[in-house]
């Protein structure tokens, strides 16, 4: 097995795990919320059906996303991990605002729901999986450097966030009879978590889709390694981008002209060894040599 499928079959069973417990949290969570009369907890299990989406269009970008290039992708196909990464965001902003629009409905003609204890065992239970899932996932991301897997392992999280609101409407209308319009307000919270993460998430997209520069500490870091490279004079024309978290780097080396091409060509092998142990997240990288 190669090292890119090894890196998409870690992702994959992640994310099938994601699967089950979601499949889990939206039977649990449902229920819980129609015999509990908590509408936070309702809204919480559409979430969860969200997460339950959105596990799909993972396993599809890490199908997909991983592949090496071909003759119709010559860059590889890392950008269907960038639009993956892009539905997952849209999807969490579309049912940030399918919440909030219902609780703010519910808050405004004043409906008044009575939450009983089950809400708060479920919304607790919900917690501790989806805290549990999104420290899994992230780990997992972050080794494989799946900009998809770390967007879904944010989607786990806010599912946490959300519930940690329900919870506390819930079980602030149980300690306090009149306080019972806080399931609706603790639904509004829910979808002002989501559609943070869903922003976040879909920013982080667009940023690639238009080949946006990374951090400026990053780019530093890439100079200062090439420059440490013994037998480069200077380097100019440095240009960076990413696609499916993956940096892509391009760079001009300055060296001595009376070089041979033999010696040339073992100053870029050095460069870009250097470049791969000091920047894990760096996949192709093309060098040219300038004569000084």
């Amino acid at each position: 097995m190669s090292g890119a499928e090894a890196q998409e079959a870690q992702g994959t069973r992640i994310t099938w795990l994601g699967i089950a417990a979601n499949t889990l949290l939206i039977a649990v969570k449902f229920t819980a919320g129609v015999l509990g009369h908590s509408q936070a907890l309702v809204a919480d299990a559409v979430h969860s059906i969200s997460d339950f989406f959105t596990d799909f269009v993972v396993l599809l970008g890490l199908r997909f996303g991983r592949k090496p290039p071909d003759e119709s992708h010559h860059f590889g196909h890392g950008r269907i991990e960038t639009v993956a990464s892009a539905v997952v965001g849209l999807t969490l902003v579309a049912v940030a605002i399918f919440i909030g629009f219902g609780a703010a409905r519910d808050i405004y003609r004043h409906v008044d729901r009575q939450p009983t204890w089950i809400a708060i065992v479920a919304a607790a239970l919900s917690i501790l999986v989806k805290e549990i899932l999104y420290q899994y996932t992230v780990r997992v991301g972050r080794r494989i450097r799946s900009q998809v897997v770390i967007a879904n392992a944010w989607h786990h999280r806010s599912d946490a966030l959300s519930s940690v609101a329900v919870l506390i409407g819930v079980t602030g209308a149980q300690l306090r009879p009149g306080w019972h319009v806080l399931d609706a307000y603790a639904a509004l919270l829910v979808s002002f978590f989501i559609v943070k993460v869903g922003i976040n998430v879909l920013w982080r997209a667009v940023k690639e889709f238009v080949d946006t520069a990374p951090d400026p500490e990053i780019v530093e870091n890439i100079r200062a390694c090439m420059e440490r490279v013994e037998g480069v004079e200077g380097i100019h024309d440095l240009k960076v981008r990413s696609t499916g978290g993956i940096y892509e780097v391009l760079v001009h080396l300055e060296v001595e002209r009376t070089l041979t091409i033999a010696e040339g060509h073992l100053i870029i092998n050095e460069a870009r060894k250097c470049l791969r142990d000091a920047v894990q997240e760096v996949g192709e990288i093309t060098v040219h040599l300038d004569p000084v």
